[in-house]
């Protein structure tokens, strides 16, 4: 396709809009080295190692946990855990094999319902990544002390988030590969151990103590929904992989899902067996924290207990990687979307963005350091956080089904699949609140700032305009400081959108300004039309149309443009190249099963209607 050949057909003969012209854009040869770069997009393995650091990580710490509260019944609890887990592995295959860009829940509310309510779930995500980084980071080094005691471990805790911020600024390719080393010998480890354990112990003498001791609970059924919502801490870091899906080749989602369901639904509930048939479990209870490192040092000695404690300080590392990747894939998006300052878009040449990294880093840094470092403030934050994304995330799947019933989807997970998995992480949220209601403060303390933070960025523009109004009274309408703050006001209000209608049917038409005036600070719009076949009464009724809008919302500049092209990503990747406007501001209706591409085909178009 040669885009110098595009022609603009005809504007408004009524003067009713503006034309734009059709100049400028890159040859195919240069778009085909921008997909050929695709190319280096992430694999099975890697995508899995990245959220599977996070994911299989809590081995080292849910089983001991799930044995706390549901005793003997610790593994049903972990094996029901890995129930929901399988429910929201179809959840998530839906929404956002359908909406495939990054942002995790963000991005499947924001094409579901109000750019707001988006926000205010994705400051879950945010929480729960910091939350994830520090108490990873903090974990790490307290298991580093127990091979070297002398080391201090707030400071050991700074340079873990130190050393993969770092990494992170190398790139995301970079990185994956430490995060595969780390996540393959984790996995071998634990492999190791549970052989090891199977080989040289003769579990059923422990089991059956356990079971005659501590079997007859006096009520079962609230020991297991307790262990059940323990037992969801074993799940965390399973929403990570949605938040970089952009950066994995076709059909990896879906994988990196299935590997970290798999790996959970073996290990978590065969490590509490494994531990029942070798320690008793008031043992167990005294050593939740270390729980695999005692059983090592006791079934295999100093040697295997080393071993592990190596492994679990590389692996929660990795976890910080997993933190930095994720809310990097987030925060990107959102910038992209007009959510936060266009500075945190700075990039290297290694297509990462420092400064997103150094504000998560300072953010870690400054948490830990307020908290000293107390874990149960920030488990807190983060059991509330990380089971609020997932509730979420099957919410939008349900606003999907309502609002976007036309969207064009590779899998359908089932009503039934959907309703189940979000009572049951709202289970899980209950029953944590019951474990520890003090959860609830901890979490407060930390979304309540965070909220407020976003709250000023969304209102924006009536606070600059506030702020107008104040300097009018207080210098004068010609003063330096007005001057700069109307300025700022037009940056935000003057970025240019697409919209691109077929038919232009005025009630379509209508939801996407109705959608753009509630949603968007921007009020400079671009309605575009693709057409294969010129019919004069469509491009008519189109202006007609138009100027109705017009009259609608006097407050936006709206001009148009038609184009005779297939709508297609090619044609889409050329315009915002020509038009030198952000593929994230362009905005369309659902895309139908008739259509032979995707949305990430799009590479990042808005749906709105």
């Amino acid at each position: 396709m040669n885009w110098r050949s595009l022609k603009l057909v005809k504007s408004d003969p009524a003067n009713t809009g503006s034309a734009i012209a059709a100049t400028g854009g890159e040859s195919p040869e240069a778009i085909l080295r921008g997909s050929k770069a695709k190319d280096k997009r992430l694999g099975a393995w890697t995508a899995t190692a990245i959220c599977g650091n996070d994911i299989t990580s809590s081995c080292l710490y849910v089983s001991s946990i799930a044995i706390v509260y549901a005793g003997i019944l610790a593994p049903v609890a972990l094996l029901l855990a890995a129930g929901v887990l399988y429910l929201y592995k179809k959840i998530y295959t839906e929404v956002v094999e359908a909406l495939p860009l990054d942002g995790g829940v963000y991005n499947a509310l924001l094409n579901s319902t109000r750019k707001f309510d988006a926000s205010l779930a994705s400051c879950l995500t945010m929480l729960s990544y910091l939350a994830t980084a520090v108490i990873s980071a903090k974990t790490a080094a307290e298991y580093l002390r127990g091979l070297f005691p002398v080391l201090p471990p707030m400071e050991v805790t700074t340079l873990i988030l130190v050393a993969f911020a770092v990494l992170t600024i190398m790139g995301i390719t970079e990185s994956s590969k430490v995060a595969l080393a780390i996540f393959l010998l984790h996995l071998g480890t634990l492999s190791f151990f549970v052989l090891w354990i199977l080989v040289s112990v003769p579990l059923p003498h422990m089991w059956s103590l356990n079971w005659h001791q501590f079997g007859h609970l006096d009520n079962w059924a609230k020991s297991l929904f307790l262990g059940f919502s323990a037992a969801m801490l074993g799940v965390t870091g399973f929403e990570s992989s949605a938040n970089y899906v952009e950066h994995q080749k076709p059909g990896v989602f879906r994988l990196t899902l299935q590997n970290m369901w798999i790996a959970v639904t073996i290990f978590n509930p065969l490590i509490a067996l494994l531990a029942l048939g070798v320690l008793p479990i008031p043992e167990i209870v005294s050593h939740q924290g270390d729980l695999i490192s005692v059983l090592g040092l006791k079934v295999g000695g100093h040697t295997l207990h080393t071993l592990i404690v190596w492994d679990a300080f590389l692996v929660l590392s990795g976890s910080v990687l997993t933190s930095y990747i994720g809310f990097g894939g987030l925060i990107h998006r959102m910038t992209l979307d007009q959510c936060f300052p266009q500075i945190l878009l700075k990039k290297t040449r290694r297509n990462s963005y420092p400064v997103i990294v150094l504000s998560f880093l300072t953010l870690c840094i400054s948490i830990l350091y307020l908290t000293h470092g107390e874990l149960l403030s920030l488990a807190g934050v983060y059991t509330i956080s990380f089971l609020g994304v997932m509730t979420f995330f099957a919410i939008a799947n349900i606003l999907l089904r309502v609002n976007r019933r036309e969207l064009k989807r590779t899998y359908n997970a089932g009503w039934i699949t959907v309703v189940l998995g979000a009572l049951a992480t709202t289970a899980g949220i209950v029953g944590n609140l019951f474990i520890d209601f003090r959860f609830l403060e901890y979490f407060a303390i930390y979304f309540v700032p965070a909220v407020i933070g976003y709250l000023f960025m969304y209102f924006r523009i009536p606070i600059l305009k506030m702020v107008l109004t104040m300097i009018d009274h207080a210098l004068g309408r010609v003063s330096r400081w007005r001057l700069g703050v109307h300025e700022h006001i037009e940056a935000i209000t003057n970025v240019r959108v697409v919209v691109f209608v077929g038919w232009g049917t005025l009630p379509r038409m209508f939801k996407a300004f109705d959608y753009i005036n509630r949603n968007e600070d921007c009020r400079n719009i671009l309605v575009c039309r693709l057409f294969t076949e010129d019919n004069p009464e469509d491009d008519l009724r189109l202006h007609r149309n138009i100027g109705i809008i017009r009259e609608l919302f006097p407050h936006m500049t709206i001009e148009y443009m038609a184009r005779k092209n297939a709508f297609s990503p090619e044609t889409v990747e050329g315009l915002s190249r020509e038009l030198e406007i952000p593929k994230n501001m362009m905005f369309m209706g659902s895309l139908t099963h008739t259509l032979d591409f995707s949305l990430q085909d799009l590479g990042g178009v808005r749906v709105i209607w």
